[in-house]
């Protein structure tokens, strides 16, 4: 499972900005003006834990049940059509207790597919000198009005397994079971769009089918010029 991990923690800490992460409590950012600050685009970086992650249904073998939300829509991804630069911060280490993050930044370029079902973005980070790139496949199904969200980068070649769900007052969550150098979890990717001139996104692990996370990788996006 590789789900941007693809980064070598030695490049960043060399690099990258290395801080240590002192949110105490939970944290809501203010990005709504026109024109957002560097300060509060950075202080976006930090997890807003004040919105729950839903909790996880079940079946009978243990699979993930995902129910749309009634707002559910394939226009959902609209927003992020076009050439966005990213402000990047993740866990050094991931599932150790790490409190120690690393920044970068990024670029995303994204089109619509299939008459607006689905989407594409290309991930492009170039600080270590050569070109790292992903993708991400958005694909939205009208009979269960769910997105899934596929992720592959040019380490791998192939696709991580979906992460599926759907948006509810600005915020979707999507999930999947999937593992972590052996380890099972379950990823949630998070896409706060409330303020959809600064979409955050951010993606945390779970090693107990949801009774806690760890948030381990976070963006805030704003339009390239």
């Amino acid at each position: 499972m590789k789900r941007f991990t693809a980064f070598s923690v030695t490049w960043l800490l060399i690099t990258g900005s290395v801080y240590a992460d002192t949110m105490t409590d939970s944290t809501q950012i203010d990005v709504s003006k026109e024109g957002a600050t560097t300060a509060s685009l950075d202080r976006a970086l930090i997890p807003d834990t004040s919105v729950a992650i839903p909790p996880i249904e079940f079946d009978s073998s243990g699979a993930i049940v995902t129910h749309p939300s009634a707002t559910s829509s394939r226009h959902d991804f609209d927003f992020l059509v076009g050439n966005w630069k990213l402000r990047n911060r993740k866990l050094a280490s991931r599932l150790t207790h790490s409190t120690e993050w690393l920044a970068f930044e990024s670029q995303v370029e994204m089109h619509q597919i299939l008459d607006g079902l689905g989407n594409i973005d290309k991930y492009t980070d170039r600080s270590s000198g050569k070109p790292y790139e992903g993708v991400a496949l958005r694909l939205f199904n009208p009979a269960t009005r769910l997105w899934s969200i596929y992720w592959a980068d040019g380490n791998s070649g192939s696709l991580d397994p979906p992460v599926v769900g759907s948006f509810e007052n600005g915020i979707g969550h999507f999930f999947a079971r999937d593992t972590y150098r052996g380890r099972p979890v379950i990823v949630v990717f998070r896409w706060d769009v409330r303020n959809p001139k600064f979409p955050v996104w951010s993606q945390a692990f779970s090693v107990d089918d949801g009774k806690t996370w760890e948030w381990n990788s976070i963006n805030v996006s704003e339009r390239a010029r």
